[in-house]
């Protein structure tokens, strides 16, 4: 019996019963980490003074001019503020979800990509505790948008946080700028796998859209969003390793993990032309023409020939031998 080469078993498609909790859990981890690592005000004050004056010394505090843009003109300002405090929360897991539906060779990938980039932001903020540019003391020059265009929408003073939930979060977990490396995450997919032009004009806009918006409103400083990209690019190198450490896990707790079984019952394996499996049962085809056979034998006078006296892969008496092998 010939055997033919094992196909490597195709994935499981993800369930969303397993993804959507999972994915609850991370962002649950991720927030109630910036809540636990708010760190000492005084310590992240200091940390975005750093920032600041490194970036006038490189001639690239490109937020002082965005920032008087903004608070110079509500027709910029309130929709950057609304920019700010809406699609981040809401084009990421539109994006998720369009690559679960349309692309689900790509989405454990990116879903990986995504996860690992933001638990390093979760680590850059527990080591880097940083005051944003519109916390500064107004000497400075920044003015908060947020606060200034407040009346406008559902936020308060804690920048995107809803009216009395600014304790709930921690506005000195400033770098690196999650709201810029999640946007670069969506751009880079939509790009990459959009077929609309629409959709990958999109994935070029919504990045430096963003890029623009955390800087005019004193969220984010310009490091802050470099860092965001580069936590970006560590994550997506890091997807790989972390799927493969993933993968083994789950091979050593086999029972948890989802098996698809073969809808072939050979399994792979093949049958040489005329070979039969012993004691198989003939299909009434087989048994129609071997009677029409050995009718046709006998009105010629010859001997009843072995394939049609006998179901067919029988050998001789007793034995289970092919008829070919004998």
């Amino acid at each position: 019996m010939q055997h033919a080469s094992t196909a490597p078993v195709a994935r499981p498609r993800p369930r969303w019963w397993t993804e959507l909790p999972l994915l609850a859990l991370v962002y649950a981890a991720y927030s109630a980490g910036r809540l636990v690592v708010r760190g000492d005000v005084s310590t992240a004050v200091d940390h975005g003074l750093r920032i600041l004056d490194l970036e006038k010394t490189l001639h690239i505090n490109f937020e002082h001019p965005l920032n008087r843009l903004f608070t110079a003109h509500s027709s910029i300002g309130i929709p950057a503020d609304f920019v700010y405090a809406s699609l981040h929360y809401l084009v990421t897991p539109a994006v998720l979800v369009w690559l679960f539906r349309r692309r689900e060779a790509l989405y454990r990938r990116a879903r990986t990509w995504l996860m690992t980039s933001t638990l390093l932001g979760l680590i850059g903020f527990t080591l880097l505790p940083t005051c944003p540019p519109r916390l500064l003391d107004a000497t400075h020059g920044f003015v908060d948008t947020m606060a200034q265009y407040s009346s406008y929408g559902w936020w308060g003073n804690g920048a995107s946080a809803p009216r009395g939930m600014s304790g709930m979060t921690n506005q000195y977990a400033a770098m690196p700028s999650l709201h810029v490396g999640w946007a670069l995450w969506c751009g880079i997919l939509l790009w990459r796998h959009g077929r609309h032009p629409l959709v990958r004009a999109a994935g070029i806009a919504y990045p430096l859209v963003t890029t623009f918006v955390v800087m005019g409103t004193a969220n984010h400083y310009f490091l802050d969003a470099v860092a965001g990209a580069a936590v970006m690019g560590v994550g997506a190198l890091l997807a790989g390793p972390v799927m493969r450490i993933a993968d083994r896990v789950t091979a050593r707790f086999p029972r948890f993990a989802r098996t698809t079984k073969s809808p072939i019952v050979s399994a792979g394996c093949k049958t040489s032309a005329g070979e039969r499996i012993p004691g198989q049962r003939t299909t009434s085809a087989d048994s129609s023409h071997a009677a029409a056979s050995a009718d046709a034998d006998a009105s010629t006078g010859r001997a009843p020939r072995a394939d049609a006296a006998a179901p067919a892969g029988a050998g001789t008496a007793g034995g289970d031998t092919p008829a070919a092998a004998r």
